[in-house]
């Protein structure tokens, strides 16, 4: 039986894969703790919160919700952590904000699964093609 041949652009798909793959094992860390930080409910409508009003302090953000300051600061503390939200000082207050480049490491992550789908589906969509005796 003889070896089957691996033409250049299957070579260079093997590539491409291989450096998506480091990509990810190199955010993986990263993208654990994002991940965790938005597994939390309450976490993610203080982003939204935060959202919608730009930049809120500690405290107006404490507000909206159930829960004491400290518990509300840990959860401040994670988001701040995961790179999701920025934090700055005003005195003696600390003022948060969206950090949209933590928001983009999470889709440029999310989209390496979403091209290996597409591509998946469209070899899929190619060989039955083949199949039925199409171009």
């Amino acid at each position: 039986m003889r070896p089957k041949r691996v033409c250049c652009s299957d070579r260079a798909k093997g590539i491409e894969k291989l450096a998506l793959f480091n990509v990810a094992m190199k955010s993986s860390r990263q993208m654990r703790v994002i991940l965790k930080a938005l597994a939390e409910p309450r976490r993610v409508a203080i982003l939204t919160l935060v959202r919608t009003q730009h930049e809120l302090r500690a405290g107006e953000i404490a507000r909206h919700f159930r829960s004491t300051r400290p518990g509300i600061s840990q959860h401040l503390r994670v988001l701040t952590n995961a790179g999701l939200l920025c934090e700055r000082r005003q005195g003696t207050s600390r003022l948060y904000s969206l950090r949209r480049e933590g928001f983009g490491e999470l889709r440029t992550f999310l989209d390496t699964f979403w091209e290996e789908s597409l591509s998946r589906l469209k070899r899929e969509v190619e060989n039955e093609t083949r199949r039925k005796g199409g171009h």
